[in-house]
């Protein structure tokens, strides 16, 4: 697939990238030449948009206008200091799956109050640095979980505020790797088991139960599957109260998808009036919300520059081979995500367009970023690779000692370094070699 580029002298934002725009034949981000970014430092280079990601946050936040509603950004999409501190700003609560995704919110400035820990190993003493800190909620996945957080929490003289996550078996229609809501899901409690296990909650000493959680699942870009949980969260809430258990707050998750390959999600606001129209319907329209978005907050506001190092003719294929690599853009290795890969500088005229593989330059055949794409390139060209301010980042490694990339944190036309490149002696510092 190629990317549409514009003619000489239009300036036309990319589909789904209301803030990543060719002017003239130079790709911007916002103000700022992105080609100009990779001369001062180097590629690969992540770039991210402060008005894309506050853009993203806008539509959330019109959609919950007069609710009673909180806004947690699942930070494990991307986990950069200077992303967090966007957020925190904003006023955001946060949804933590670690102690160490606790200790940078707290970094970032961020409200411990505000925040949900998720996830389904939680151990002993993570509990205890959460209850500590204050957070606002433990969003519990199983009953054995629920008996070591009460028992922490008891050994501190605390009650841990605690709802529990609901797996509804709804499928959401997306990735097998990336779907959390179907019974075959490590995620949750069974939706059978609900009643009981809120029973067993409410009888602990070092717990309080303050409401009920369900995520279903990744990039998910249909309203149903939303809905379709929706029902059957509020069948439950609606025993669980029956039964005496209050619930202070309903937590839907995330999981609504962005646009990678001309996919069309429904915008944030519009799915959440279909859905407060049924939370209205069934009589809980006046319950406190929680959500968790990540992907749709910073997902289209990153793009990672990177440069041409060889072109490679073959006699079934052609490859590009680029300087980023599966440790800088792991989803396409991962479970075969594609991401948008346009040129920097949008100059058609001497190099011939063809067909390739875009890799990279590690030792795997798993190091791909892109299949069978229309490009026009040579050595020394720059490529963006698009939709990339989500699970890159955070999920890179250093595999074959590959520093982690530069990122850059665009507002306008100001620049801020938020991660300088990381060297070979950052990766070894706290490796020691041993008498032999």
């Amino acid at each position: 697939m190629s990317q549409k580029i514009p003619s000489a002298g239009a300036a036309q934002a990319l589909p789904g990238h209301p803030f990543v725009a060719y002017h003239g034949t130079s790709l911007q981000v916002e103000s700022v030449s992105l080609s100009q970014l990779a001369a001062e430092h180097g590629t690969p280079l992540f770039v991210y948009s402060k008005a894309s990601m506050l853009a993203a946050l806008g539509a959330y936040q019109r959609g919950f206008a007069g609710r009673h509603a909180q806004i947690c950004y699942a930070m494990k999409a991307n986990s950069s200091l200077g992303v967090l501190q966007v957020f925190a700003a904003a006023g955001c609560g946060f949804d933590i799956v670690s102690g160490g995704e606790l200790e940078r919110v707290l970094a970032a400035g961020g409200d411990a109050a505000k925040i949900i820990f998720s996830g389904v190993g939680k151990t002993r003493a993570e509990m205890r640095q959460a209850l500590q800190a204050g957070i606002g909620c433990f969003n519990v996945e199983s009953e054995a979980e629920l008996d070591v957080l009460s028992q922490v929490a008891e050994s501190l003289g605390l009650r841990a505020p605690v709802s529990i996550r609901v797996n509804p078996n709804v499928d959401p229609k997306t990735h097998p790797y990336i779907s959390t809501g179907l019974k075959d899901n490590k995620f949750g409690v069974a939706h059978e088991d609900t009643l009981r296990i809120y029973q067993h909650a409410a009888s602990l000493k070092g717990l309080q139960v303050v409401g009920i959680d369900c995520h279903i699942g990744s990039q998910i870009t249909e309203a149903t599957p939303y809905l379709d949980a929706m029902d059957r969260v509020l069948d439950l809430v609606a025993s669980i109260e029956a039964a005496g258990m209050a619930l202070a707050h309903i937590d839907f998750g995330g999981g609504l998808g962005i646009n990678y390959n001309n996919d069309a999600p429904p915008a944030a606001d519009a799915l959440w009036a279909q859905l407060l129209r049924k939370l209205d319907e069934r009589g809980y329209g006046q319950k406190k919300l929680m959500i968790e978005p990540g992907r749709s907050l910073v997902g289209n506001a990153g793009v990672c520059v990177t440069e041409v190092l060889y072109v490679k003719p073959g006699e079934h294929k052609n490859f590009c081979i680029i300087d980023a690599a599966m440790n800088d853009l792991p989803r396409p290795a991962m479970y075969q995500a594609f991401h948008a890969i346009v040129p920097l500088l949008a100059e058609s005229a001497a190099t011939p367009e063809a067909r390739y593989d875009v890799v990279g330059p590690i030792c795997e055949s798993g190091d791909w970023i892109g299949r069978d794409r229309s490009l026009a390139v040579k050595a020394g060209d720059q490529l963006a690779v698009l939709s990339a301010g989500a699970y890159c980042m955070s999920m890179s490694s250093n595999y074959n000692t590959r520093g982690r990339a530069v990122e850059l944190l665009v507002d306008g036309a100001k620049v801020h370094v938020i991660r300088e490149r990381e060297s070979a002696a950052d990766q070894m510092r706290l490796e020691r070699l041993v008498t032999l």
